[in-house]
């Protein structure tokens, strides 16, 4: 393929029925303009025409596993969008110290930074031995990274800004144990956390959760997507549970606008209305 050779919105119809029909993965509601600059960059990438692309598919599910990763991979960034965590900090935080027992489930979770993020938040505050943490995320190898914990220390070096934005004490490196040019998330960040596989398209309601994190996520999903999962998360709250979604995401529709209160408009934090 061409450097400047790019799929067409058909072609990635057909791409995306191909997929449905062979492996069971539905990418029907992703937003059109998301999967064809990732499809383009799939095809750049392995010098690929749309027909060996199709072909490839059909013929080749390790390839399969490859095409999903590169679909589904999130960017993520520990501390991202630190005003939203300074929010965090001030608004959200208080209501958590309340509880017993609190669980959230950082949707979407990528490589791991943002629930580590909020694992560190959970310290920070005294209240990681009483809360429990679900990373979930459609991408296997994505989840492979995060139940390690490893990051390079370049990348966590990197984070450094962020954290001191979000208003943190001390270091972001103070919560890793750096060793040559790794740097491994402390023990006690990843206890109480679990990272397991969960389709946000296709899966259910698994737990009751006083947080839910699915942030900078809905930014691929078609509408109607996102209203189906915004069920899922209001399902999913305990009452007065909290949803914080990305700087970019909004609840638009007036269906759930009466089901959760805004407790932070510009950093798009919201706590359910009802049981």
């Amino acid at each position: 393929m061409q450097p400047d050779e790019t799929i067409t919105t058909p072609q990635v119809t057909e791409i995306i029925d191909l997929v449905k029909r062979i492996y069971g993965f539905d990418f029907g509601s992703y937003t059109k303009a998301s999967l064809k600059r990732r499809m383009t960059r799939i095809m750049q990438l392995k010098r690929m025409q749309f027909y060996d692309l199709k072909h490839t598919l059909v013929n080749d599910a390790g390839f399969f596993q490859q095409f999903l990763e590169e679909i589904t991979v999130n960017v993520t960034e520990m501390f991202r969008d630190p005003s939203f965590y300074k929010a965090f900090n001030k608004q959200v935080i208080p209501y958590l110290s309340s509880y017993q027992h609190t669980k959230i489930w950082c949707a979407g979770c990528a490589s791991g930074e943002e629930a580590y993020s909020l694992a560190i938040l959970m310290q920070t505050a005294g209240l990681r031995k009483k809360s429990f943490i679900y990373g979930t995320d459609i991408n296997t190898e994505c989840l492979k990274e995060a139940r390690k914990g490893i990051y390079s220390l370049r990348k966590i070096k990197s984070y450094a800004e962020n954290y001191q934005m979000a208003g943190l004490e001390g270091s972001i490196t103070d919560h890793f144990t750096i060793l040559y040019d790794a740097a491994t998330i402390h023990s006690e960040l990843k206890q109480n956390t679990l990272f397991s596989v969960h389709n946000l398209v296709s899966d259910n309601v698994f737990n009751e959760f006083q947080l839910i994190s699915c942030r900078n996520v809905f930014i691929y999903f078609e509408i109607a997507l996102q209203e189906r999962i915004l069920d899922l998360f209001y399902k999913s709250l305990a009452p007065l549970g909290f949803l914080c979604l990305g700087a970019k995401e909004t609840i638009r529709s007036d269906n759930f606008r009466t089901k959760f209160k805004v407790i932070n408009q510009k950093e798009n934090i919201y706590q359910k209305i009802g049981s």
